[in-house]
């Protein structure tokens, strides 16, 4: 690795805003930030089950040469809830994503549920994907949402709604909250998390061999949702493969932040123009 943690530069690019469209009658949100840079392309940002587009805002602000898209997939964040949540729903939104944006490719950076379905999107786009950056998932997935169910409702104070949540979900988890005239809530449904965690499940290794594209496997060192020995495996049937190993446990993104998107920013450095 050619840079450190204490050599990602302090953002340059303006603010990320706000942008809608529309799928088969479900409106989904995404931010948008320009780049300082028009050549060095655009990076698309995929959240994990829970989270929002809010969970990679220190890596867009490591990446100011890039136009930064981070999406709020459906059923979470500012999208509006959805009643569909199988890898066709998730992958046709991201077909729709590129044609509202008018994207010809695009860098993808997924997290869990996100890495998916990067990694699926690459494989069913690969002309779309210059690269991709896995995090934390597998191409054999057994995960479980329903602790989702204790965080669902209305919640009198924020303090109660951290309680139900505990530590350290409830710091990491705090993009994800909403505030309003009942109290306060998650922005997700809980039954729609476990609908999306069952269509998740399964056995992704033909899609994660799907494509050739440059690929950085991130792996939490103390996850416990994908093992060293699974990650390596996958890094090793896979060619353009690097793996790394992070300090953190299933979001080393938001538990490292700069160790993680300094290791991004060299990887996409090296990328070609």
């Amino acid at each position: 690795m050619t840079a450190g943690p204490d050599t990602v530069p302090l953002t340059l690019a303006p603010r990320a805003r706000s942008g809608w469209f529309e799928r088969e009658g479900v409106r989904l949100h995404y931010l948008d930030r320009p780049a300082i840079d028009d050549e060095a392309g655009v990076v698309v940002l995929l959240h994990g089950h829970y989270s929002t587009a809010h969970s990679f805002d220190a890596l867009m602000a490591a990446l100011p040469e890039w136009r930064c898209v981070a999406l709020d997939q459906r059923g979470h964040g500012d999208s509006e809830r959805a009643g569909s949540f199988t890898r066709a729903d998730y992958l046709d939104d991201l077909d729709a994503l590129w044609w509202h944006l008018g994207l010809d490719s695009a860098v993808l950076v997924g997290h869990s549920l996100g890495g998916c379905n990067a990694y699926a999107y690459a494989a069913r786009r690969p002309e779309r994907v210059r690269a991709q950056v896995v995090i934390d998932i597998g191409a054999e997935i057994d995960g479980d949402a329903t602790a989702a169910r204790f965080w669902g409702g209305d919640f009198p104070t924020r303090s109660a709604l951290d309680e139900a949540l505990g530590d350290p979900l409830a710091r990491q988890l705090a993009d994800s909250v909403r505030v309003t005239t009942r109290g306060w809530r998650m922005s997700f449904l809980p039954e729609a998390m476990a609908a999306s965690q069952a269509e998740l499940n399964g056995d992704h290794w033909h899609e994660w061999l799907g494509s050739d594209c440059p690929t950085l496997l991130v792996n939490g060192q103390g996850s416990d949702v994908l093992s060293p020995e699974h990650a390596a495996e996958m890094a090793r049937r896979r060619p353009a493969t690097r793996l790394v190993q992070l300090p953190g446990g299933h979001l080393p993104h938001v538990e490292g932040p700069l160790p993680f998107a300094a290791e991004v920013r060299d990887f996409v450095g090296g990328l070609p123009r």
